[in-house]
């Protein structure tokens, strides 16, 4: 696991947290850092500990070990913790959680009751702006469609001007393209006003393009934080790799510390592995590392066909051991059954010790 090394002027710090539910620990020695504006994001399978360390930042959870910093200053450690309200931490939460009797504008302005009547509306018509729903201020949630209602969640979690914006899973409850368009809208909104975020997603495509940095967890732990490219090239364990993106592990043995002899060829990559010469590994193939080649003479079966439209994803056989996937662009058409000539081109070679000899 990846321990980002923590700095002084990280905006928000996690240190060995450990928390849970009746005394069982679900989140596991988790720490972690956040720079002033960046948006990070917690990603991982149902049930890995993402919405339990979420509710840990927004202080609805109390810690069993650890510590949590925000701007430098402790916001929860085991038996003190300081409130959610004070605590200047927005959350945008899945189901919108906007109060049905109030226009949208009141419902963005619920919480600058601190405001004059005149200050209060100057801020509230600026946030509907941003989120561009000026036109709905004296609707109610009820007339706008989900992706306008969240928009209105965001603008009033804006509202107080937090430090700190958590997202939990905002965008689960829209259909896929304006799930893509509002999570880039949301990011941009963001960036514009340097706001610090968190989300929580099982989303793979939404935290890559939404957010700077990523924590993979599994059964409460960090399997790795760190960014999008570098999950997807340099996952450091082979559940991140398994977990993050498309591919298939085939059996291969080293010839040197960067080259791999396999069944689809000798495999070379970025990497300087330690194993010895011989070694059994498992090499992960992802769909972009395979190439059509005419000239190969490596020529595996189709067995599957995915047209996406502008690209086509393929499964290939090459033995009853060895199947992978490739993503071609869709003017290169192939049947099920037809043998394509193909080759590697791994950039980023990725492998661990066969599996047989673990342990």
């Amino acid at each position: 696991m990846n321990k980002p090394a923590i700095a002084s002027d990280w905006l928000l710090e996690v240190n060995n947290l450990c928390c849970g539910y009746g005394g069982e620990a679900v989140v596991k020695n988790v720490s972690f850092a956040l720079r002033q504006g960046d948006i990070g994001c917690l990603l991982g399978p149902s049930g890995c500990g993402k919405s339990t360390m979420l509710r840990a930042l927004a202080g609805f959870l109390p810690l069993s070990d650890g510590k949590i910093s925000l701007q430098g200053q402790a916001i929860s450690l085991p038996g003190r913790a300081l409130p959610p309200e004070k605590r200047r931490i927005g959350m945008v939460f899945q189901d919108y959680a906007l109060f049905p009797h109030l226009s949208i504008a009141d419902n963005v302005g619920f919480g600058l009751n601190r405001l004059s009547k005149a200050e209060r509306q100057r801020k509230v018509t600026e946030l509907l702006e941003l989120v561009q729903l000026q036109d709905l201020a004296d609707c109610y949630p009820h007339e706008l469609s989900g992706g306008q209602q969240q928009r209105v969640a965001l603008a009033r979690a804006l509202a107080p001007e937090p430090t700190l914006i958590l997202l939990d899973e905002p965008f689960s409850n829209l259909d896929a393209d304006l799930r893509r368009r509002l999570s880039l809208d949301v990011r941009d909104i963001l960036k514009t006003l340097g706001i610090s975020a968190i989300l929580v997603t099982h989303d793979q495509q939404e935290a890559f393009a939404m957010c700077d940095q990523v924590a993979v967890l599994q059964k409460g732990r960090i399997q790795q934080w760190d960014v999008p490219f570098n999950l997807y090239h340099e996952p450091t364990n082979r559940f991140v790799a398994s977990f993050v993106g498309q591919g298939s592990f085939i059996l291969g043995n080293t010839l040197g510390p960067d080259a791999i002899q396999s069944e689809l060829g000798v495999i070379h990559g970025n990497r300087a592995y330690r194993w010895e010469a011989g070694t059994p590994v498992d090499v992960l193939i992802r769909p972009d590392d395979i190439v059509y080649d005419e000239h190969s003479p490596l020529r595996p079966e189709v067995i599957e066909k995915t047209f996406a439209g502008t690209s086509t994803l393929y499964r290939f056989r090459c033995s009853e051991s060895t199947e992978f996937e490739a993503l071609f662009r869709s003017h290169l058409d192939f049947n099920v059954g037809d043998f394509v000539p193909v080759r590697v081109d791994a950039d980023h070679l990725i492998a661990f010790e066969h599996e047989a000899r673990q342990g």
